[in-house]
């Protein structure tokens, strides 16, 4: 037996060598001839395209703006409360995400990455293409430093202390610090800034006229946005400024405009996300690999529809309704944006009936009496009359995530920082005006730097609800710190009083924590 053990290991070791002298590791690798590689791409003015397009395929997936993201940013605030069965989605609002349950703020976390990911390809290889068309190379880059920047700004805003890769050349990447961060979205969106054209409209090339791609003055709205988040208001107003002297933007007229499929791409419309009923397949975009069947609609339509036409998982509050009906317009009606951004009972209130889907709001729920005194959205829902409900889950609204009237009221916001307070009014002025508001500086004149202050919080409040700012603005102005302003937003919203020091920011997944070796959690989990 002893024999027979050294000749089999003989016999094993004259394998072994034959095996490793005509095999080598090279050799392994095999390659589907019908799959582009990486190597093959990257040769032509189309494949620099192709890639900055995919880019913008990672805001069209369930941890972005398909569905995910606009409730990270919703939930948090004082306009929304969540009464869903989905216990990841109910505790985002109550500041109680887990870290035993990754669902939604996970998916984000990769999504987000995923862009950042396919932005450093486009980084990392469309400078050595030799392109015809220089120009179009430098709006492709220019356009992957802004989709990087804003996927930066997510990633720095939600999670705080988060890597920050500028090349796929290394797997592995050091957390940074919030600073760190905010520096590094600054600076990605400064060189956007120089790369990028102020509208597709009068560029040539493969790009020409194409709408919803990256702009000047997207890329100059999100470093001012920045530079508030960092309390740099002097910076952040030369910025705004810039914005403003584009003159390429205005308020549409109508203020519904901005969240319907009838004025998509508008003159109010600094950048948004780009959803279609038409593109693509019909599968949902979940996320992993991408797939040829998945579409391009939105799921936030049935996450936030009324009871009985979605899900009704996020329903505006009493403060939001309550607050819209404050101050009359000139003409002594309801500011219009009430009806625009909330479903309600309103022959309770105003003696006239309101439609949804077709439906008499009142008569729809008559049967039920929770429901028929109950808030739900409107901003973002196919609920004019040409679709019966949101079942279907393909929504084709485009998601307006950065819209002049709040650069208007950032850079007001900035006037009054920096000491102009009387400046900032004509600002707020504009878009009051839109809604047929009084003339502040004639029934609030004068006001001080700190009136002015909740002033512009109260306008931003009613302005932009349900557009994920809100909590923002309540992280960056330092109320959760503010003990009689946290008690306040308790009076508004139950919600925060499950909130403790540290909840505003969303945990690390776990994940990244086993995978990432350093990573520190979050203070709070």
């Amino acid at each position: 037996m002893r024999y027979k053990n050294i000749y089999s290991i003989a016999i094993l070791f004259a394998l072994t060598s034959l095996v490793s002298s005509c095999v080598s590791e090279d050799d392994l690798v095999q390659i589907d001839p019908n799959v582009d590689t990486e190597e093959a791409f990257w040769k032509t003015d189309n494949d620099a395209l192709k890639g900055i397009n995919s880019v913008y395929g990672s805001m069209l997936i369930d941890g972005s703006y398909m569905r995910s993201t606009p409730m990270m940013l919703d939930l948090k605030d004082d306009a929304t409360r969540s009464n869903s069965p989905w216990t990841a989605m109910s505790v985002i609002g109550k500041f109680n995400s887990s870290i035993a349950n990754p669902d939604i703020y996970s998916w984000a976390y990769r999504d987000f990455y995923q862009g950042i990911y396919r932005a450093n390809q486009v980084l990392d290889n469309v400078p050595s293409i030799e392109m015809e068309d220089s120009n179009l190379k430098d709006r492709v880059l220019g356009q992957a430093y802004f989709l990087r920047g804003l996927y930066f700004f997510h990633m720095v805003n939600m999670f705080k202390n988060v890597p920050l890769p500028l090349s796929n050349s290394e797997l592995y990447h050091q957390q940074k610090t919030n600073e760190e961060g905010w520096a590094q979205v600054i600076s990605d969106l400064e060189m956007a800034v120089g790369l990028l054209p102020v509208s597709y409209d009068d560029v040539s090339g493969l790009d020409a006229g194409q709408i919803g791609r990256a702009t000047k003055g997207a890329a100059l709205a999100y470093i001012g946005k920045a530079q508030l988040f960092t309390k740099d208001f002097e910076s952040a107003k030369v910025t705004f400024k810039k914005v403003l002297d584009l003159k390429v933007y205005s308020l549409v007229a109508d203020y519904r405009d901005n969240f319907t499929v009838t004025n998509e791409n508008n003159s109010e419309s600094v950048f948004e996300v780009q959803f279609s009923r038409e593109a693509g397949g019909v599968d949902l975009s979940w996320g992993g690999t991408p797939a040829p069947g998945w579409g391009r609609t939105s799921g936030r339509a049935i996450t936030y529809g009324a009871a009985g036409f979605g899900y009704a998982d996020l329903q505006p509050t009493w403060a939001l309704f309550n607050e819209y009906r404050e101050e009359l317009t000139v003409d002594g009606e309801v500011d219009p944006r009430l009806d625009a951004t909330i479903f309600y009972n309103k022959n309770a209130y105003d003696g006239v009936g309101m439609s949804l889907y077709g439906q008499n709001f009142a008569t729809f729920y008559a049967a039920n009496e929770s429901n028929l005194n109950d808030l739900y959205c409107r901003k973002y829902e196919n609920s004019d009359g040409d679709f019966a409900n949101e079942y279907d889950w393909r929504s084709g609204i485009n998601e307006r995530i950065m819209r002049y009237a709040d650069v208007l009221l950032m850079y007001a916001e900035c006037l009054n920082e920096t000491g102009a307070t009387n400046d900032a009014y004509q600002y707020i002025q504009m878009v009051r005006d839109r809604v047929n508001l009084p003339d502040l500086a004639t029934v609030k004149p004068n006001m001080t730097q700190t009136a002015m202050r909740e002033q512009i919080a109260h306008e931003r409040f009613l302005e932009l609800s349900l557009e994920g700012h809100r909590f923002d603005d309540i992280c960056r102005w330092g109320w959760l710190e503010d003990a009689s302003k946290l008690a306040w937003l308790k009076s508004r919203d139950a919600e925060f009083n499950t909130y403790t020091p540290g909840r505003e920011y969303f945990p690390i997944p776990q994940s990244e924590m086993d995978t990432n070796k350093g990573m520190v959690q979050n203070d709070g989990y």
